[in-house]
């Protein structure tokens, strides 16, 4: 009973390292292909979801102070 921990570790290490290497190796690889237009294809989905994202919490902002001011809350800075 004392051995299981320590076989059943050392294989479950070397069944991660095994996969981590092959991962790496895989996203490597994948990254030669193709790489400049898969590039911008991605920038430019950042920079809408960027986009979408500011729009949304601008909107928040707004909604929330909006809603603050209806409540009758106090929201001033000073």
């Amino acid at each position: 009973m004392d051995w299981f921990p320590i076989v059943f570790g050392t294989f479950k290490g070397l069944v991660l390292v095994t996969g981590m290497f092959f991962a790496v190796k895989w996203h490597y690889d994948q990254g030669k292909k193709g790489k400049v237009r898969e590039m911008r294809a991605v920038l430019r989905a950042a920079g809408m979801v960027t986009a979408v994202f500011m729009l949304a919490l601008v909107g928040l902002v707004f909604v929330t102070f909006a809603l603050g001011r209806t409540l009758g809350m106090d929201l001033s800075f000073s």
